[in-house]
C-alpha cells in the first residue's frame, strides 16, 4: 500500500508557504508530514509557523536557526515556542512500509551546518560534490536521506541512499512528496512562484563544499 509523506524545509517563521504547502498534502492525501529543520529565522512570524506544523500533525527536527533562538532566550522567559523547539531531535528516523529514512537538517550523523551541496549557481549538480557525498555515504544504512539547510532542491540517487532536499518552502517556493514503497519524490512549486533550485549559491562558496573526514 503506498503511503506518500509530505516534505518541507527551511519554513523560516513565514506562514503563508507552509499554510499552501499543508492545503497541497491534504488534497493529495498525504499520509504523514516532516519539516526538515529550520523554522526559526529570517522570518517574523514563528508563532503562527509552529501553530500550522501542530496543528497539521507535521513532525520536525532541530535546524541551526532552531538552535541559535533558543540560544537567544537562555535568560528569557519559556514560552510555548520554546518548549516546542527544545523539543526537537536533532534525527528522525522512521520506517515505514519497508523503507528506512533517516532526517537530518544539514549532514548524518547528526550535524545542523555541514550541508549537502550538490547543485552549482545554475541548478545543475555538480560531479565532483555528487561523488564527494556518495562516498560519504557509502556505508550509510537507510535507504532514504532527508535533509535541508542548503536551500537547494534535489532528489539524487547517492550510493544505496536516495538523498532528497525539499528546498525551502520560504526562498525555493518549493515542497515535495515522497510515495513509499515506490520510492518516488514530486518536487511541487509553492505561491504560484517559478521554483528556485538554488537559493543563496554564496552561502557555499563560503563555507567551503568538503563533508567531515569520517562519518560516524
Amino acid at each position: 500500500m503506498t503511503q506518500k509523506i509530505g516534505l518541507i524545509s527551511d519554513v523560516h517563521a513565514t506562514p503563508s508557504p507552509v499554510r499552501e504547502a499543508m492545503s497541497i498534502f491534504y488534497k493529495q492525501g498525504v499520509d504523514q508530514v516532516v519539516c526538515a529543520g529550520d523554522i526559526a529565522g529570517y522570518g517574523e512570524d514563528l508563532e503562527q509557523t509552529i501553530d500550522l506544523l501542530v496543528k497539521n500533525g507535521c513532525r520536525s527536527i532541530l535546524g541551526n536557526h532552531d538552535a541559535w533562538y533558543l540560544e537567544t532566550r537562555v535568560d528569557e522567559k519559556t514560552t510555548g515556542v520554546d518548549r516546542f523547539l527544545g523539543n526537537l531531535p536533532k534525527v528522525l528516523k522512521l520506517t515505514i512500509e519497508g523503507v528506512k529514512l533517516y532526517f537530518v537538517h544539514a549532514s548524518p550523523p547528526r550535524s545542523m551546518m555541514n550541508g549537502i551541496h550538490l547543485l552549482d549557481e545554475s541548478g545543475q549538480v555538480m560531479t565532483d560534490q555528487k561523488k564527494v557525498w556518495a562516498d560519504y555515504l557509502s556505508e550509510f544504512e537507510y535507504d532514504v536521506l532527508v535533509v535541508g539547510h542548503t536551500h537547494q532542491v534535489f532528489t539524487e540517487k547517492l550510493r544505496n541512499t536516495m538523498v532528497i532536499n525539499p528546498g525551502s518552502t520560504k526562498f525555493n517556493h518549493t515542497c515535495a512528496i515522497l510515495s513509499l514503497p515506490e520510492m518516488t519524490c514530486q518536487v511541487i512549486p509553492l505561491s504560484g512562484k517559478q521554483p528556485i533550485a538554488v537559493w543563496n549559491w554564496g552561502i557555499f562558496r563560503a563555507n567551503g563544499n568538503n563533508p567531515p573526514p569520517h562519518f560516524l
